[in-house]
């Protein structure tokens, strides 16, 4: 079972945030420590009692299309969903105007990871809801605001993002689906597929929002608008019941994440599907690209979730499981005191704690650009569009190994679905492909976060490493000096790395070939310095007395030995990553296409 990990959080929020301080400097008063705790101990009742224990259900049974256009989401996915809305937290990100709770992004955050954890395919729905509210909130006329966001920051409907069409994927410039204006409103008409809760029986309407050119529009990004296509229209007494021309033509079989419904929509087979334009036309791509942030960030906390989910079952399988007798170890011994199980898990926890801290420091600073006066703002900005495809690109990747390495855990048992092992490892694989490859995260690192404004903003990240870690490298505690050290050594190595990129940026192609190398890199990079100053807080908490938040002992000693794996195991692969990163890019772009 899936338990909410409150204690690493108030840890995290408290000692490595600083969240208090934080809600002060925001104009947040209402909002501190004690509140998040209690916010996250409901919170994780939520998830751990009715979210993680569709989990598995969920993916033996899937999401299933009916012979007239409906979903049938799987058991118990409707009634959870109705427990969010009652609850109250389909309500936390959104403005008050709307009926939400507007909380700041850090503690939003904390709570999705939660809901992830627990159940990645049932929180889906919740996180593209999310980030509709996000973009209507943001770019949507009064009038439209009013009426689409109250029934979702409710949790009676939900909405979607419809970009993908069969001929374009990644590059958007190729969409074919048309809106035709008639009066008050377009008629959409056109096809998208992959798109997440596209039809689903787990709300009264669904709300897409739509991808589209207008007749005139200039060919190319430029020309595309985006608009709200509600499944149910507003009848004469103005309740949404009257239905849209649109339907869902299919629902893929996929790989993971198969409790979560991913439609095939066809919009306008007859007069055309009703759609109210988003802000103006020709817009579309930028009121997208301001909600990429949002989106992407809520990705790679998803790659921090399912990592989570699988170090939790991995630790208890091996606890229970009893194999051999582990060196010093007596019969009967299971299986986490054989040296190399401890080793699976050890560095699973710090890897994942470094994530967790690095996602809460993300949070933070969009809070804090969010809030910042205009003089602050730009440099907050450029934080917060260095930080993103790290977030997402580095996280994602990285659950793709703590995945693996939880079902390696189990053995053969791993192999078996029944253990639903398989099934953290099959979900997670779609996370380093969908809202933007590994590649197109790095490439908007490398060009557009890096080379674009020749380094500023990630020299800026670099000084401040540098700054944390000179003043813990005479640290009283050995450890936490070493481990600064190390760290300074990384970030000197990681200046030199980012100088090559940047001393490339004439030949494009050589930095492109860099580029998903130099985001694991500042991931890598970004996790020690946050393990770091984790472990830092943790050795001064003792050396003051001070115990863990449920009293345990063990937590703080646990963090510096969490800090030291991460130290010995995950930091040296950056001295690997800067030497692939210096002297890789010739061979690979000497490889002729037609030699594959």
């Amino acid at each position: 079972m899936y338990k909410a990990p409150l204690e690493d959080y108030q840890f995290v929020l408290d000692r490595v945030i600083g969240f208090d301080a934080l809600m002060a400097l925001i104009g947040n008063d209402d909002v501190n420590q004690e509140l998040a705790d209690a916010v996250l101990e409901e919170a994780g009742k939520l998830a751990g009692d009715v979210i993680a224990p569709l989990n598995h259900s969920g993916d033996l049974t899937g999401a299933k299309r009916q012979d007239n256009g409906q979903v049938i989401t799987p058991d118990g996915f409707s009634d959870a969903y109705a427990a969010m809305g009652q609850g109250g937290w389909t309500a936390m990100e959104a403005g008050e105007d709307f009926g939400g709770q507007n909380l700041p992004m850090t503690l939003t955050t904390a709570v999705n990871e939660l809901w992830q954890s627990a159940n990645m395919a049932f929180a889906l729905c919740h996180l593209l809801t999310q980030g509709q509210i996000y973009a209507l909130q943001k770019s949507a006329s009064p009038e439209l605001q009013n009426i689409f966001i109250p029934p979702m920051v409710e949790g009676r409907w939900t909405g979607t993002m419809n970009l993908t069409e069969p001929q374009a994927g990644t590059d958007l410039a190729g969409i074919k689906s048309r809106a035709v204006p008639n009066g008050d409103h377009y008629l959409i008409s056109g096809q998208k597929i992959y798109i997440t809760y596209g039809e689903h029986d787990m709300a009264e309407n669904i709300i897409h929002l739509v991808l589209a050119r207008t007749p005139d529009a200039p060919h190319g990004i430029k020309g595309i608008s985006v608009f709200i296509v509600p499944k149910f229209l507003a009848d004469d007494d103005g309740n949404f019941t009257k239905p849209n021309d649109l339907r869902c033509l299919s629902i893929e079989k996929k790989l993971g994440i198969k409790g979560s419904p991913t439609a095939v929509m066809q919009y306008g087979e007859t007069d055309g599907a009703i759609g109210y334009l988003v802000g103006q036309e020709n817009q579309g791509i930028d009121i997208m690209f301001g909600m990429m942030n949002h989106a992407r960030l809520a990705v790679g906390l998803q790659g921090l979730a399912i990592s989570e989910r699988a170090y939790q079952q991995a630790r208890s399988y091996a606890r229970d499981r009893v194999q051999g007798v582990p060196l010093d170890g007596k019969k009967g011994d299971a299986i986490v005191h054989h040296p190399d199980v401890l080793r699976l898990l050890g560095t699973m926890k710090a890897e994942i704690e470094a994530m967790r801290a690095l996602m809460m420091i993300g949070a933070a600073a969009m809070d804090k650009a969010r809030h910042a006066s205009d003089a602050e703002k730009p440099d907050l900005e450029a934080r917060v569009g260095l930080l993103i495809p790290v977030i997402k690109g580095w996280m994602t990747e990285r659950a793709q190994q703590i995945t693996s390495d939880a079902l390696q855990i189990h053995g053969g048992m791993g192999f078996i679905e029944e253990t639903g092992a398989a099934q953290h490892y099959r979900d997670a694989r779609i996370l380093p492909i969908y809202e933007g490859t590994t590649a197109i995260q790095a490439n908007d690192l490398v060009f557009r976060k890096t080379i674009r404004d020749n380094g500023a903003a990630v020299n800026s990240l670099f000084d401040e490493i540098d700054q944390d870690m000179a003043a813990l490298e005479t640290h009283p505690d050995a450890a936490i000096s070493a481990a600064a050290k190390s760290v300074i050594e990384a970030n000197k190595t990681a200046r030199t790395a980012t100088a090559g990129i940047i001393g490339s940026a004439n030949s494009p192609r050589r930095p492109a070939a860099a580029a998903s190398n130099y985001l694991m890199l500042l991931g890598t990079l970004t996790g020690g310095w946050l393990m770091a100053r984790s472990g830092a807080s943790a050795s001064n908490a003792i050396a003051n007395g001070e115990t863990g938040t449920t009293g345990n002992d063990d937590f703080m000693a646990v963090k510096i030995t969490t800090m030291q794996i991460y130290i010995t195991h995950h930091l040296p692969k950056l001295f690997a990553l800067a030497r692939t990163i210096a002297d890789g890019d010739a061979p690979i772009l000497a490889m002729q296409p037609d030699w594959l």
